[in-house]
């Protein structure tokens, strides 16, 4: 038959791998300590602060500019004020079209009577002197000469002028037509421009606001500085220190083994120990002679 035998061995072990750099470590360990105590703020960094400090105080110089500009451009930036302009423009205008774009000016042009009675005279005084000179003044033939050399002095004038006049008609018509367009287009554009710049109000108002809080910010974000400069400081020595600090290891560790042994070997061993402890006896009895 077969028997086990247990056995159990405790063991501790230790990491120190610090230990030959441990004179650096010491002193740069000796620096971490000083520098936590230089962790504060500098006089330079306090004067900095200070200064914006006060320049916050103070506030945005340009907020009320800003403001004003804001509501300017809310108000629409004056793009329409000078519709009523360009409104009495085109009223002017077409008063003075007016006599032309209706047509009541074909065929009634003074200049052109004036004209015609100049032919008149011209035909008059060329033909009645030729049937004086004849001894016929006067006379049927006189008066017909005198008609056809009229008509034939004033028709193509008054051709021309009809052609003239009309064309001057068509011409006002279609001048008040696109003065007409060029207004309404004006007007739009200046009404996009309003629209448009109380687009940009909208932005500036936030400008305006902006400025109205830059005190207030800029004493945030002064303090947020003069808190968190030695908070950095720390958190540097920091990075530097806790590794260190980690730095070795020890642990303890026990093992337990088994042994499994045939009959034979526990009686060898049996028979070992027994022996072991009888060596005393078979000397003081002889029995070792």
């Amino acid at each position: 038959m077969g028997g086990q035998s247990t056995s159990t061995q405790t063991a501790q072990s230790q990491s120190a791998p610090w230990v030959a750099a441990q004179p650096a470590l010491q002193t740069m360990l000796g620096q971490l300590g000083t520098g936590l105590n230089n962790t504060g703020l500098t006089s330079a960094e306090s004067s900095a602060l200070d200064t914006l400090k006060n320049n916050a105080t103070a506030g945005n110089p340009y907020a009320a500019q800003i403001a004003s500009y804001a509501q300017t451009l809310l108000n629409g930036g004056d793009a329409t004020a000078q519709g009523t302009n360009v409104q009495d423009n085109l009223s002017a205008y077409r008063s003075a079209l007016a006599p032309y774009a209706s047509g009541s000016m074909v065929g009634n042009n003074p200049a052109l009577m004036t004209q015609l009675a100049q032919i008149r005279s011209d035909v008059g005084n060329d033909v009645n002197s030729q049937f004086a000179a004849a001894g016929r003044d006067f006379s049927g033939a006189n008066l017909m000469a005198y008609g056809r050399g009229v008509a034939a002095g004033e028709a193509p004038v008054i051709a021309a002028q009809y052609n003239q006049d009309v064309a001057n008609h068509l011409a006002a018509a279609g001048s008040l037509y696109n003065a007409g367009n060029t207004t309404a287009n004006t007007l739009t554009q200046m009404k996009q421009s309003d629209l448009a710049n109380r687009g940009q109000g909208v932005a500036a108002a936030q400008s305006a606001l902006d400025a109205q809080n830059y005190g207030a910010n800029a004493t945030l974000a002064e303090e947020a500085q003069r808190r968190g400069i030695p908070v950095q400081a720390l958190s540097l020595l920091a990075q530097i220190g806790v590794p260190i600090a980690q730095l070795g290891t020890q642990s303890n560790s026990t093992t337990t083994g088994t042994q499994q042994k045939s009959g034979v070997d526990q009686f060898a061993t049996l028979a070992g120990g027994i022996s072991n402890l009888m060596s005393p006896f078979k000397f003081n009895f002889g029995l070792g002679k």
